[in-house]
C-alpha cells in the first residue's frame, strides 16, 4: 500500500477511532495515545494492508486490543505497584463500574450469535447503512432489523 492510498483509506478514521478509544478509555489522552498507537501499527502492516476487504473494521478491531492491552497493563500495574489513573472527571469507584459494565457489554457482543453480532458490529461500529449491510450480507432489510433489534434487546438485557 503506498503512502497516498494510506492516507485516503485510514487517515478519515481518526474521529471514529477516537470515539470508540474514548469510550473503552474513559480519558482524552489515553484514547489519543491509543488511536495514535493504532495508526502506528496500521502503518507497520500497509504492506498487507491491500487485502483489508473493510478498512475502517480492521481498525476498529485493532483499536480495540489495543484499548484493551492499555485497560489490561493500568489494571496489573494496579495490582502490582503504583496506581495508574486514568484522567477521568468519575470518582474512582465509578470509574471502575464503567470498566465493568463495558466488559460486560463485551463479552456479551461475543456471546451474540453470528448474525446478530455482524449486523450490530456493521451498523453500530462500522456505521454501515441497511442498503450496505444488505450489499455485503446479502440479507434483506426486514432480516437485518429484525437481528439487530434482537441484539440491542439481549444488550438491554446486561445490568
Amino acid at each position: 500500500m503506498t503512502q497516498k492510498q494510506f492516507h485516503s483509506e485510514y487517515l478519515p478514521l481518526a474521529a471514529d477511532l477516537y470515539r470508540v478509544a474514548f469510550y473503552i478509555l474513559e480519558s482524552r489522552a489515553e484514547a489519543e495515545d491509543a488511536v495514535q498507537d493504532t495508526y502506528l501499527k496500521l502503518w507497520e502492516l500497509r504492506e498487507g494492508l491491500d487485502q483489508v476487504r473493510s478498512p475502517k473494521a480492521y481498525s476498529m478491531t485493532l483499536l480495540r486490543n489495543i484499548c484493551l492491552d492499555r485497560l489490561r497493563r493500568a489494571q496489573k500495574m494496579n495490582a502490582e505497584g503504583p496506581a495508574v489513573q486514568f484522567a477521568s472527571e468519575l470518582p474512582q469507584d465509578e470509574n471502575l463500574d464503567a470498566k465493568r459494565r463495558l466488559r460486560r457489554v463485551l463479552e456479551a457482543i461475543n456471546a451474540l450469535p453470528d448474525g446478530q453480532r455482524k449486523v450490530l458490529l456493521m451498523h453500530t461500529v462500522e456505521g454501515l447503512s441497511y442498503e450496505e449491510i444488505s450489499r455485503i450480507t446479502g440479507m434483506n432489510n426486514l432480516t437485518l432489523r429484525v437481528l439487530l433489534s434482537q441484539a440491542r434487546k439481549k444488550l438491554k438485557l446486561i445490568k
